[in-house]
């Protein structure tokens, strides 16, 4: 069957180059890359050896779930594969996605390894992003094959596959949830709850470029307290805990028991203080069990 590779992009044309050319890489190259651009000005790409179609969303903020369903709504093929614009598939990441898809209908998701901030910025191989990604503290990969995850919150949204009929069946992202942030994780437990098995994929890997972060995300806080706040009253616990606390350790939420109420906005020096610095690249953080990494 064919496949169709999602991406969405938000002003960052130079990842989303870098996607592409590991797309062009790979040894089973897709059928089509759909890119549903929300950035400032709009992006374009080279061709690439396979049809690439660029939808263009306005919009503001970063509406995750809403992007995500519009680009399964323009793919053309029954396998998706998901990759966020951060991420760089490396040359047997499609066909082994693809090709576990054809044996497992599961929600799978890629081997995601996080790149240092020098790392595939110009002409690169394979190998020295091999040598330089580093694999993330939580989440275990087998050296081959796959690995059933029994913990829904472990879904990664950066990197993954599943069959149309699946996704549909699902009515895709919840669009409930606006902005950034538990998007994922409530698709991770639906999935779950609607016995779609989370498959870990070996050697189906694919490098996270690094860009500029907060840990925790004081850029997204309402969207984060907002998206807690839906996330924890359909499922009856909190996403995002880590987060949270560090959120409430700053005074910019009280969060106690079922109630979470957003204080006050952070300040530019409270943003600039949480600014993960380059050499802390070499130690993604593990965050909560109901969201681990973006």
């Amino acid at each position: 069957m064919g496949v169709s590779v999602l991406t969405i992009v938000r002003n960052r044309s130079h990842h989303l180059r870098q996607l592409v050319e590991g797309l062009r890489r790979s040894e089973r190259q897709p059928d089509e890359l759909v890119i549903v651009d929300m950035s400032d000005t709009p992006v374009s790409v080279a061709p690439a050896g396979f049809p690439i179609r660029i939808d263009r969303f306005e919009t503001h903020g970063l509406p995750l779930a809403a992007a995500r369903n519009r680009a399964a709504a323009l793919a053309r093929f029954e396998n998706l594969i998901f990759l966020d614009v951060d991420c760089i598939p490396l040359e047997r990441c499609v066909g082994i996605l693809a090709d576990t898809l054809a044996h497992h209908d599961a929600l799978l998701c890629a081997d995601v390894r996080y790149l240092g901030p020098d790392d595939a910025r110009g002409v690169w191989t394979e190998e020295e992003l091999i040598a330089a990604g580093r694999h993330h503290p939580v989440r275990t990969f087998p050296d081959n094959g796959v690995r059933e995850e029994p913990n829904p919150g472990l879904f990664w949204s950066l990197a993954f596959a599943l069959k149309r009929a699946r996704f549909v069946s699902l009515a895709g992202f919840d669009e409930a949830f606006t902005g950034y942030g538990a998007e994922d994780t409530d698709f991770g437990f639906r999935a779950s709850e609607a016995d779609i098995r989370l498959l870990f994929v070996g050697q189906a890997i694919a490098c996270h470029q690094h860009h500029d972060s907060y840990d925790p995300p004081l850029q997204h806080l309402e969207d984060i307290v907002r998206n807690a706040r839906t996330f924890q009253a359909r499922w009856g616990r909190w996403p995002m805990e880590g987060w949270l606390r560090a959120f409430a350790d700053l005074g910019l939420v009280r969060w106690q028991g079922e109630a979470l109420d957003l204080l006050r906005l952070p300040t530019d020096a409270e943003k600039v203080a949480t600014r993960v610095l380059p050499e802390q690249h070499l130690d993604p953080p593990a965050r909560s069990p109901a969201r681990l990494a973006n």
